[in-house]
């Protein structure tokens, strides 16, 4: 019940205020993580938000607006504001209001709300893809825009439960193995297993679609292997890159029954289509011209696919989500360490893919053994007098990359890179002249995208084996690369001010060590700059995930 002690204060516009600085915050941020926004997180005061898309994906993972409601008392300092309160009973009530199911061979869009089925059937949005009126309750739907339908439903704010069904797709039988054939013993995590039976629902209507949420390091590309072995059908597997492809085809053979033959690569360099395949976005979006056809999209229909698999889902680019929702009969499964998308399209996951159907925070993971502890680090350098007074002059495109570049990062790289002496690490950036200039100074090798990517994974071969100690990687690096012993990340440039990709490189070294050493991820930016206003924005998801920077000033480390 609301207390004075309590951490929370929960206001009428529906943001939600957490105070750092109180016994009960983890309690209180881990309970606002499964109906919440994390959108500030300064030092001691944290703001959520409450919005539709974070009831409806609550919603869907079965947490109620009574439940809801309970938490937000529980750890308030006050009353809840009588609005908050309904607006939550009202948003999560029109979750699943109305339902996609299949009679006999037709798609039947049902609502037992009469006035809401005369307003889906007026509105231009959704009467377009509905061929006919079957009754007050019942309409039927072009099957072929059944995902339109959905994309268009959630847009009117009421999102469709689908429960229409999934073609059963061309048989494979696949097991996992008990022992992996390089030889270690191979057991499932209890998280692996209950993301994967949450995915799949029995093989009932209710899963067969959705978003697996885990800290990168965590396994996700098994809890994938899972599914497949619970459907037992032909797969399709699309990563962000080719070195992501060729360890997919790796595990699977490593871990699972599969033979090399049956598991195939469709990439920019071979394009081999077996009953597991495993391609890019890349490739699937290319084309010659912005008005040509997508060459690569017949992969999707080459096969009779039972199932899909979209690595690292939050990057799912535009022309991908276009055909995922003309392919709404085939079972798929998201992957991915954050849902956070810097074009606002997580409404396009939640449609197309499927709602976020397993979460588990990542200091959980840590406090149990399965991520690596991880230490962050904010290093704040000043710009010299000559480049403040460039800076002061330059048009706003201009200043981030005038203070990304500041020449006194390097003493500070330097630095910490000698206090981490014999450890595995990464130097992460975004400006390639930079990388090519500390990769030089350093004597380390670099990787780009412009690396081949034979030469690119001997590179990480040697990172893993020790023979290489130090990489400066661009952010092709930020993806499903797996690096079990790398210990130290060092951000010296990023993409603006994204929060996935901070998270992405936390998670390059968050696996655990056999050494038993601590993970440490250093941020190096410009004081009083865009640079440091970016950095702040990067660190809010993993501030959310429990997270602390440590703020350093540049004569303080050096």
């Amino acid at each position: 019940m609301p207390s004075s002690t309590n951490p929370l204060i929960v206001q009428g516009d529906k943001s939600l205020l957490l105070e750092v600085q109180n016994e009960r915050y983890e309690a209180a941020r881990d309970a606002l993580a499964r109906f919440a926004e994390l959108e500030k997180s300064p030092e001691y005061i944290h703001t959520y938000r409450i919005t539709p898309l974070s009831l409806w994906n609550a919603a869907s993972a079965g947490l109620s607006a009574a439940e809801i409601i309970v938490l937000l008392e529980e750890f308030s300092k006050y009353g809840l504001p009588s609005n908050v309160a309904r607006d939550i009973d009202e948003y999560v009530g029109r979750y699943g209001r109305v339902k996609l199911v299949r009679e006999g061979d037709n798609l039947i869009l049902i609502s037992a709300d009469t006035t809401l089925m005369v307003e889906i059937l007026n509105q231009k949005t959704t009467a377009r893809f509905i061929r006919a009126q079957l009754d007050e309750h019942r309409a039927l739907v072009d099957p072929g825009r059944r995902g339109h339908l959905k994309q268009a439903l959630l847009q009117i704010g009421y999102p469709a439960e689908d429960l229409a069904g999934y073609v059963v797709g061309e048989d494979l039988p696949i097991t996992l193995r008990p022992v992996t054939r390089s030889g270690e013993p191979f057991q499932l995590r209890h998280y692996q297993e209950d993301a994967a039976e949450v995915f799949h629902a029995g093989g009932t209507m209710q899963g067969g679609s959705g978003v697996i949420v885990l800290p990168c390091g965590a396994g996700k590309t098994i809890v994938g292997m899972v599914a497949m072995a619970q459907l037992q059908t032909s797969t399709l597997i699309l990563t962000p890159h080719t070195v992501a492809v060729r360890q997919w085809m790796s595990e699977l053979v490593d871990k699972t029954s599969l033979t090399e033959d049956v598991v195939g690569e469709y990439s920019g360099l071979q394009k081999d289509i077996r009953p597991v395949t495993v391609s890019t976005y890349q490739i699937l979006t290319y084309r010659k011209r912005s008005s040509d056809e997508f060459p690569h999209f017949g992969l999707f229909s080459a096969r009779n696919w039972g199932l899909i698999i979209y690595d690292e889902v939050h990057l799912l680019p535009a022309p991908v989500f276009r055909i995922t929702a003309e392919i709404q009969a085939r079972r798929r499964l998201g992957l991915t360490a954050t849902l956070v998308r810097e074009d606002g399209l997580e409404g396009d996951v939640f449609s197309l893919i499927g709602p976020q159907k397993y979460n588990v925070p990542w200091k959980d993971l840590e406090k149990q053994g399965w991520i690596a502890t991880a230490i962050c680090h904010e290093i704040r350098a000043p710009l010299d007098e000559s480049l403040r007074m460039e800076y002061a002059l330059a048009p706003q495109r201009q200043k981030y990359s005038i203070a990304a570049h500041n020449p006194r990062k390097l003493p500070i790289l330097q630095a910490i890179l000698k206090r981490h002496a014999g450890e595995s690490i990464l130097v992460i950036g975004m400006y390639l002249d930079q990388l090519e200039t500390i990769a030089k100074q350093l004597e380390t090798p670099l990787i780009t995208g412009a690396t081949p990517v034979r030469e690119r994974e001997k590179l990480y071969a040697g990172l893993r084996s020790g023979e290489i100690q130090t990489l400066v990687v661009s952010k092709v690096a930020n993806f499903s690369i797996d690096l079990p012993d790398a210990s130290v990340a060092i951000e010296i440039s990023g993409t603006f001010g994204s929060r996935q990709e901070e998270a992405q490189r936390l998670g390059r070294i968050l696996r655990p060590k056999s050494s038993g050493v601590m993970a440490h991820f250093y941020s190096i930016v410009t004081r009083e700059t865009v640079d440091q206003t970016f950095a702040a924005n990067r660190q809010r998801f993993l501030t959310e995930q429990g997270y602390k920077y440590e703020i350093l000033y540049e004569n303080e480390l050096l």
